[in-house]
């Protein structure tokens, strides 16, 4: 080859060196111009809505809760306000304030709305058909309306139920054990309710039934509770055992000190569907561990964000369940826990 085609040669070769080089550093400006500069609005956003108090002013079940629902995120590997955004509202224990906490939401155009019960889950449905809507805990949402069934919702809401209703009537026969004496018992509940509330509570007579006992439903107005009464009424007719139901005039936090401080003026032995009551000074609890319905809530947020349909999204069961009695509250009554209970137990406050 002459000196001339080589010295050619060469040329071209480094031409197509250069052009390859130049767009590659090319696509490299890009591609971290596009990085540098994506847009805030591609992090997922998504809200909390609660019917409580704000964690800094409610009692540690439901700080322990919403605490439980971030391990659950962070453990699928997201960081709030870096990889997610969570924006919280809550209705200060004044569920008529729901609707309108929904709507801002909705206006945030937030991507999935994750309510702590199914009774703020329908709350936020009646504002929107399209968002997805994740319950943390409540009642069998098939029988509130929320789903078509558990297997397949078909709608824009799913999540975990906590069968808090249904337990009734083993918390019945748990102070039964407690109180195996008492003939005459209580449930005390929110007045009217869904239909599956009224079907829970007639399982619960069905379980007096069996055990040869009678159980009196006292009930509570929502709009105007006279908690008094009811236990004016419950003291009448000697009352020596209480269950404490799942209504929402009963679970808002607000009313737990109030609730406590007549059951122990009263010396009546309560079991109750709320792990707050327990901490606030409660004698028992039998129910679905919260926490952990809280933290696998996490998974339906990370499902649906990767795509999924909440219509195909089954509700889930709750796996683990929790009693948990309070020794110091029984001393203050009296009362003595039988042992085999005591080492039932899955915490004794002592």
């Amino acid at each position: 080859m002459s000196s001339d085609k080589w010295i050619e040669t060469e040329k071209k070769d480094m031409k197509k060196k250069i052009t390859v080089l130049t767009l590659c550093a090319l696509l490299f400006a890009l591609c971290k111009s596009a990085a540098a500069q994506q847009p805030a609005g591609k992090i997922p956003r998504i809200g909390f809505l609660s019917r409580d108090l704000h964690p800094s002013d409610s009692r540690a079940a439901e700080a322990h809760r919403l605490e439980a629902f971030r391990q659950g995120l962070r453990e699928l590997g997201y960081i709030e306000d870096k990889t997610i955004i969570i924006e919280y509202r809550y209705a200060d224990a004044r569920p008529e304030r729901l609707p309108a906490l929904a709507e801002e939401l909705v206006r945030l155009k937030v991507e999935i709305i994750v309510a702590d019960t199914t009774l703020v889950a329908r709350a936020a449905r009646k504002v929107t058909s399209t968002i997805p809507i994740v319950f943390l805990s409540g009642s069998d949402p098939t029988q509130s309306g929320l789903t078509a069934s558990l297997a397949r919702p078909g709608g824009n809401v799913t999540g975990l139920t906590n069968l808090a209703g249904e337990l009734r009537g083993k918390r019945l026969e748990l102070m039964k054990e407690v109180t195996p004496k008492v003939t005459r018992f209580a449930l005390l509940e929110g007045t009217g309710g869904s239909a599956a509330n009224k079907a829970n509570i007639a399982v619960a007579q069905k379980a007096a039934q069996a055990l040869g006992v009678t159980l009196r439903l006292v009930e509570i107005k929502a709009d105007n509770p006279d908690f008094d009464g009811a236990f004016r009424v419950m003291a009448k007719e000697r009352i020596g055992g209480l269950i404490i139901g799942t209504g929402s005039v009963i679970a808002i936090s607000l009313h737990r000190k109030k609730i406590l401080e007549l059951v122990e003026q009263n010396r009546i032995p309560a079991i109750y569907a709320s792990l707050g009551f327990i901490e606030d000074g409660g004698l028992m609890f039998y129910g679905v561990n919260e926490r952990d319905l809280a933290r696998r809530g996490a998974t339906f947020v990370d499902k649906i964000l990767k795509g999924a349909d909440p219509a195909n999204l089954p509700v889930e069961r709750p796996t683990k369940f929790e009693l948990v009695i309070n020794l110091k509250a029984a001393k203050k009554i009296d009362l003595t826990i039988p042992p085999n209970l005591l080492a039932r137990a899955d915490k004794v406050i002592r």
